[in-house]
């Protein structure tokens, strides 16, 4: 059954690739990207929509780090506020 799954994962993974691969050899025609002021930017289609979501990744985490920032500083002060108190004395089950 473990090696079931390895297999549909390796088949999964090759299936993502190819896919990738082949827009990759479908898109090959030049695309110009116009900016401001009369700039613009010419290379295939592929490496538009590549930079494309590699800075809508990069925008993504960086718009993360100030909350998982203060997600960590609450956490290590709710651990270092439970390490800090002495645990409660056992009191005897007869009374």
């Amino acid at each position: 059954m473990k090696r079931l799954l390895w297999l549909l994962q390796w088949l999964l993974k090759a299936s993502v690739f190819f896919t990738l691969f082949a827009f990759a050899l479908n898109n090959q025609q030049e695309t110009r990207v116009n900016f401001f002021f009369g700039t613009f930017w010419q290379a295939p289609t592929v490496l538009v929509v590549l930079s494309a979501f590699s800075l809508g990744v990069m925008v993504g985490v960086l718009g993360m780090v100030p909350r998982w920032w203060r997600h960590r500083q609450t956490a290590r002060q709710q651990l270092n506020a439970t390490s800090a108190t002495p645990p409660a004395p056992e009191r005897p089950h007869g009374t």
